[in-house]
């Protein structure tokens, strides 16, 4: 197959492209700039994309979008973090919705963000949406693909948790408190967690690609976990007591709306359709993950 793939740069791209090359699969990477580079290349704020180099793609994996997490959260930002993924996807799906020749698949990255906080309810992909801000960037999100699965392009969205990894991402920030013995609870730590390796993830992805399922699939570990256990699987992992709390008011204090959002917020997602579709998780289980992701 010849898989274009946006975000190739970042935590999870960098972790499937060499895993579909692996399977003998040409990758082109959709990146950012002028025609004529040697890549793919588009302009998601401008609305360009260079459909020439995608005639004949069979998949696009779309990757790409303002990461969540880089820092304090303001209009500023949370613009950018709607814009990057809407208008990134709207521009894209349009483009392969025109093309003379059509891919046969689009997987679009999308989060459990989905679903708002919802305690300890089991959520899979049958579930609601919930409320707030990620909420509804999700939902404007997997809307925004609407011209390609229109044209008839089998369109997945992909709600990935937490995905662990010691090279980026959340795990790798929490990496230097909990070394210094300063980990813990956070809020109570009652909050669900869901997570999935990045192996898993890479691995999810890549099965979705041969799959023939649509719409919705959740990228979650089959195991999520309050985050006072998340904590402690961590520390025992590195050696090192997780027992310093971190209240809510302190989270907040810190990061402001982002730590609602992101910290204290509670989603126990299951990833129902891919273990109804077969697939098999490196990793279902936290404690025993950690170790092999921290190479401990």
């Amino acid at each position: 197959m010849k898989i274009a793939i946006s975000g190739s740069g970042g935590l999870i791209g960098t972790a499937l492209v060499p895993l579909l090359r692996a399977d003998g699969h040409e990758v082109l990477r959709l990146v950012r700039g002028p025609a004529g580079t040697g890549e793919a290349c588009w302009d998601p704020q401008g609305g360009a994309v260079d459909t020439a180099a995608l005639e004949g793609c069979d998949a696009v994996v779309h990757l790409a979008g303002e990461s969540i997490a880089a820092g304090r959260w303001n209009a500023a930002r949370k613009a950018r973090i709607r814009d990057s993924r809407v208008r990134g996807t709207s521009v894209l799906a349009a483009a392969l919705a025109g093309l003379a020749r059509r891919p046969q698949a689009l997987l679009c990255a999308s989060a459990i963000g989905y679903y708002g906080d919802r305690a300890a309810l089991l959520l899979d992909e049958s579930a609601a949406p919930g409320s707030g801000f990620l909420a509804e960037v999700c939902r404007e999100w997997e809307a925004a693909a609407d011209a390609a699965r229109t044209a008839g392009i089998r369109t997945v969205h992909g709600r990935l948790g937490m995905v662990l990894s010691a090279e980026g991402g959340a795990l790798r920030k929490m990496l230097a408190p909990f070394r210094l013995g300063l980990g813990g609870a956070m809020g109570g730590g009652a909050q669900y967690w869901s997570w999935i390796s990045l192996p898993d993830a890479a691995a999810a992805l890549r099965f979705l690609l041969r799959s023939e399922l649509g719409g919705p699939v959740n990228l979650t570990a089959p195991n999520p976990v309050p985050q006072r256990e998340f904590a402690r699987a961590l520390g025992r992992a590195l050696g090192r007591p997780a027992f310093v709390p971190m209240p809510a008011f302190a989270a907040r204090l810190a990061l402001g709306e982002m730590a609602d959002a992101l910290m204290l917020s509670s989603a126990r997602v299951v990833p129902r359709r891919l273990l109804d579709a077969g697939f098999r998780f490196r990793h279902p289980e936290l404690a025993p993950a950690l170790p092999e992701l921290l190479g401990a």
